[in-house]
């Protein structure tokens, strides 16, 4: 029972990665798919992804309930919930469709690929650069924004309204959840930024001595 939480991880890893295929899939080959089957693959990225999704929330409860938290489940989660991440935003990208998801994914994108960079620096000068709470919540709103977006994305595929005041509206919400999303996915990085450069250059904020004057000042 204790490999329970990391085999849910697992899961989401791969469920992440038959997001990415099935909507790179349902771009690349849509000339030679015809439309039920090009719908049912963006069926599957959308079901994919909510479940990967669902799974962020119920490995971290099976690790604590178990009592079954490990060194490699801590490495393995952040790195399946990046994955799931960049590989709904490249999907949705090749999906295209929608130009206004470009920006805000890129913000994403850029913040993750740089923490990754940062806390690989850091944990080679021995400095760990913990989760925040505010970046817990990050994860669940990018999660929350593109599982929105995806499904704006694959509107044709579940038969929902034709409407254009309907559909405006939905792409309306889901492009307005990822601005949100980037906006707090952008301070995060900006955080874990500030707290990785004072501990990897502690020169760079010098410490005030008692008499007001700042070490290190000239």
């Amino acid at each position: 029972m204790w490999r329970l939480p990391n085999l849910v991880t697992g899961l989401r890893l791969f469920l992440a990665i038959v997001t990415f295929f099935a909507l790179a899939g349902a771009a690349l080959l849509s000339e030679s798919l015809t439309p039920d089957q090009q719908f049912a693959l963006e069926r599957l990225a959308f079901w994919a992804f909510t479940v990967a999704a669902l799974t962020d929330f119920v490995d971290g409860w099976l690790a604590r309930r178990l009592n079954a938290t490990s060194l490699w489940g801590a490495i393995l989660d952040p790195i399946a919930d990046k994955v799931l991440v960049c590989g709904v935003v490249l999907g949705l990208l090749t999906l295209g469709g929608n130009g206004m998801v470009a920006i805000p994914a890129a913000l994403i994108l850029f913040r993750e690929f740089t923490v990754s960079a940062l806390r690989e620096a850091a944990a080679g000068k021995g400095v760990s650069l913990p989760v925040t709470l505010l970046a817990k919540w990050k994860t669940t709103l990018q999660l929350l924004a593109l599982g929105a977006a995806l499904l704006v994305a694959c509107w044709g595929a579940f038969g929902l309204s034709d409407d254009p005041a309907v559909q405006g509206l939905a792409r309306n919400i889901a492009n307005l959840l990822l601005w949100i999303a980037a906006a707090i996915t952008v301070v995060t990085g900006l955080q874990y930024w500030e707290r990785a450069h004072f501990a990897l250059i502690p020169h760079a904020h010098p410490r005030v001595r008692g008499d007001g004057a700042a070490e290190g000042e000239a």
